[in-house]
């Protein structure tokens, strides 16, 4: 039975095509393709009827090819919803007007795929852009130095970013190493908190309370995490003017940051060392009470032992007369101690595994090793049972120091608050991939670290806005891809399907501000 392909004018001026079977004169079957509105469309359904014809019935030559009217093929696709989402988040942050476009190309597809800056013109590419010449890119890059786009964009940042969510800034370092046989003046070895022992550079990132990023900086890499804050919050405070309260670990505790911190006009809410369990506890641990509840607080007062510490650092001549001659004696500070049940138990299991491996060292089960545990007198080797014992005794305790006369449990929340800048970070090094594998000069890795800043803060927006990883959402936009389709010599812009639920995701997006 013999098929052929129908066109019929249709009320609304549209074209409908069909595929109309017959035996003799009657018709037997009849299959609608689609009504076009133009003539490309037109071109397109007709290949369709034509495929619905040899499929039914084999390919008997009765039908010209395509390629004989001129063919009917995707000449390219993107993905321009991604690439749009991207743009729009980029727009709403205020970064239009800080960067070259090669600088948002560079940035937003390190949010898609992390890779070098070579391979990113590929990434570029394949959103249906003109991709940059590797001359483009490291011109861009040396003026992201020169004309500080770093500082435009933290500048935009701080805008964006709500007062209240002001009012807490949060700060941490971490280190970035280099696989490379000779340090420099930059990359240098020092503590690494990825345990390596390569030549490494130290990232210092303040976060407001929700994580969104505020200023970056790079220091050396044997830069002591202690020296790294007041800079960074100096030139915080010289782009804000503004007078909030920063939270930082206890790596940051000196008494000349404090000083600075206060100078500057900062409360400050920072971790504490314990080395040994503080006297207020030890006071309520005595009869008749004896038993600390989960979650109890303490607050340092003036006592024998605080006098008793004093004396002992006076002994060891530590003083503050550089201090005071600087100008930096620290200020007052409230030191606020809290006990928890689950840390407690996670410190004792910890405590027990290192006594149970000073316990083979000194009975010659273990090679030894370095154990603050073991004692060594002459030729003799002992388990250290005082301190064991205090740190049995200090087990799950957790100190804060601050110079904020608020309530005691609202310093710990703020303290704990610290997960926002560790998640920053995480991501960062995780799904932006900030390890700098490819630069060698400080200048690169200076324009690396703020392609990567403006990636950072583009993810948290994303991430904050629609719940999603940033991992997830190019997952999820990735696929819904763009094409130019080429019929009979026209060409056709196909726009994908989008479900509604990414149409919601969209919105969600659209509609957020932090």
């Amino acid at each position: 039975m013999p098929s052929f392909i129908k066109k019929t004018r249709t009320g609304s001026g549209a074209t409908a095509v069909q595929v109309v079977t017959k035996r003799g004169r009657e018709v037997v079957g009849l299959k609608h393709i689609g009504s076009a509105h133009s003539e490309a469309q037109l071109g397109l359904l007709v290949a369709k009827a034509r495929e619905v014809i040899e499929e039914g019935m084999g390919d008997l030559g009765l039908f010209p090819k395509a390629e004989e009217e001129g063919g009917c093929w995707v000449e390219s696709s993107h993905s321009g919803l991604l690439w749009g989402a991207l743009e729009g988040v980029w727009r709403r942050l205020g970064f239009e007007g800080c960067a070259e476009e090669v600088f948002k190309q560079l940035a937003l597809a390190r949010v898609i795929e992390p890779t070098s800056k070579a391979d990113s013109a590929r990434v570029i590419g394949g959103l249906g852009l003109r991709p940059p010449s590797g001359a483009a890119i490291h011109r861009c890059l040396a003026r992201a130095n020169s004309e500080d786009y770093r500082g435009l964009l933290s500048a935009k940042c701080l805008e964006r970013a709500r007062p209240e969510a002001l009012t807490l800034v949060l700060y941490d370092v971490t280190t970035l190493y280099f696989e490379v046989q000779r340090e420099d003046d930059y990359r240098k070895p020092g503590f690494s908190k990825e345990r390596r022992i390569d030549p490494q550079i130290c990232v210092g990132l303040l976060v407001d309370r929700k994580g969104f990023p505020l200023e970056v900086a790079s220091f050396e890499g044997n830069k002591a995490e202690v020296d790294t804050i007041v800079p960074v919050l100096e030139a915080f405070a010289r782009r804000s003017g503004h007078k909030a309260t920063v939270t930082a670990d206890a790596a940051m505790l000196s008494a000349p940051n404090l000083a600075a911190l206060a100078k500057l006009g900062y409360g400050y809410i920072v971790g504490s060392r314990i080395n040994k369990c503080p006297y207020e506890v030890e006071e309520f641990l005595k009869p008749p009470e004896g038993k600390l509840e989960d979650g109890q607080i303490f607050e340092e007062k003036a006592s024998e032992q605080a006098e008793e510490e004093a004396a002992a650092a006076k002994k060891k001549k530590i003083k503050k007369k550089k201090n005071a001659e600087d100008g930096e004696q620290a200020p007052k500070n409230r030191v606020i101690y809290q006990w928890k049940e689950k840390r407690a138990r996670l410190d004792l299991r910890n405590l027990d595994k290192a006594v149970e491996k000073a316990k083979r060292i000194v009975d010659g089960r273990t090679k030894a090793k370095s154990n603050r545990f073991v004692r060594t007198t002459g030729a003799v080797q002992e388990i250290n049972t005082a301190l064991v014992e205090n740190w049995r005794k200090r087990a799950g305790i957790k100190g804060y120091v601050t110079n904020l006369e608020i309530p005691a449990q609202e310093v710990i929340d703020h303290y704990h608050q610290l997960f926002e800048v560790e998640r920053s970070f995480r991501m960062a090094k995780g799904d932006l991939k900030a390890r700098p594998i490819y630069h060698q000069t400080r200048q690169a890795i200076e324009a690396h670290l703020t392609v990567v800043f403006a990636a950072l803060a583009v993810a948290r927006h994303i991430q904050e806005a629609t719940g999603l990883s940033i991992a997830r959402f190019v997952r999820t936009l990735l696929p819904l891809r763009s094409a130019v389709v080429s019929v009979n010599g026209s060409k056709l812009s196909l726009e994908p399907r989008v479900p509604k639920e990414i149409t919601a995701l969209l919105k969600a997006l659209e509609n957020f501000e932090w």
